[in-house]
């Protein structure tokens, strides 16, 4: 367990080293420990390591977490939603990254309401490679889909998200990132944008990064 507090420390030191390179400061990129498929034990062990958000992929095995572990973290729904798991999304998460259609979002901001609660704060999904494996918003039907959000009473848009193509060099990822805030610039000027993994975060942190997805680097590999 000692191994998961270093590399936690190593995570933080190489934030700052790459924030200072950038000039940015280090407390300007939130670390979202992303713990798909990782056992509560080890989540545990993170909390005192001082982690305070977590990312899960699926809604059902972050039900079961939350529910041992409650809300003295912040949860984070980082991968695909479906319309059938709104309703649990709406219970379970403080953010959700994967706002993809107008469909999901008038389904959460419906949600919201039926469900009492305040407010939803959310990031727009944008699959920038046009990858068909991979979920999010065109860039050509993006502004639409902000304009939508925007209307919406129960939603709070905080920013962009995406998830670039996986290159052995993380340097080839820079352009995906770029073109991110480019979009995030012309249409959610003051918002954060959610990208980076155990990859290529050094790199999303150059590009403007304010929220970073580790997986890998924290938890090391999965079983």
């Amino acid at each position: 367990m000692h191994l998961l507090k270093a590399n936690i420390e190593k995570i933080r030191n190489e934030i700052e080293e790459t924030c200072r390179s950038c000039g940015r400061k280090p407390e300007e990129v939130v670390v979202v420990a992303v713990s798909k498929s990782q056992p509560v034990a080890l989540i545990e062990e993170a909390i005192k390591a001082g982690i305070k958000i977590f990312g899960e992929n699926r809604v059902q095995e972050a039900e079961k977490k939350i529910a041992l572990l409650g809300h003295q973290i912040e949860w984070h729904l980082v991968g695909h939603l479906q319309s059938n798991k709104v309703k649990k999304a709406v219970r379970l998460f403080d953010v959700i990254h994967s706002v993809d259609s107008i469909k999901i979002a008038r389904l959460l901001n419906q949600t919201c309401k039926e469900e009492n609660r305040a407010q939803l704060p959310i990031f727009i999904q944008v699959n920038i490679s046009g990858e068909k494996t991979k979920s999010g918003v065109s860039e050509n039907d993006l502004e639409e889909l902000v304009d939508f959000v925007r209307k919406c009473d129960k939603l709070k848009p905080i920013g962009l998200m995406t998830l670039p193509p996986f290159f052995e060099d993380a340097e080839k990822v820079r352009p995906f990132f770029r073109r991110l805030k480019f979009l995030r610039d012309k249409f959610l000027p003051n918002g954060g944008l959610s990208m980076g993994m155990s990859h290529d975060f050094h790199i999303a942190i150059q590009e403007g990064a304010t929220h970073v997805r580790i997986g890998t680097k924290i938890f090391g590999e999965r079983k």
